[in-house]
């Protein structure tokens, strides 16, 4: 995490917003299995506490990406909402 910046710091986890989706990573469902950062690594990384946090470059990666990785949490501990506020994932 040395030269990676977070998105929003006071917010490690979210909820923040990027095009049209808002992302936020519930800690306590979070086991730090790392999926989310295999699927994008531009978004997410883990902290110091193996709690995924959302990345200042996730405005590089794309959508489908970060709703992938999402899915790929094997606890559902990411949550994807679109600009209206509509629960993406899970559903």
């Amino acid at each position: 995490m040395d030269n990676q910046s977070l998105k929003d710091t006071n917010n490690p986890s979210g909820p923040v917003r990027t095009r049209n989706l808002k992302i936020k990573v519930d800690r306590d469902l979070c086991i730090g299995a790392a999926t989310c950062v295999a699927i994008a690594p531009k978004t997410f990384v883990l902290d110091s506490e193996a709690k995924a946090i959302i990345l200042d470059s996730v405005d590089q990666e794309t959508e489908a990406s970060i709703i992938d990785a999402a899915k790929g949490c094997p606890v559902a501990a990411i949550i994807i909402e679109d600009k209206k506020g509509n629960r993406i994932f899970p559903k």
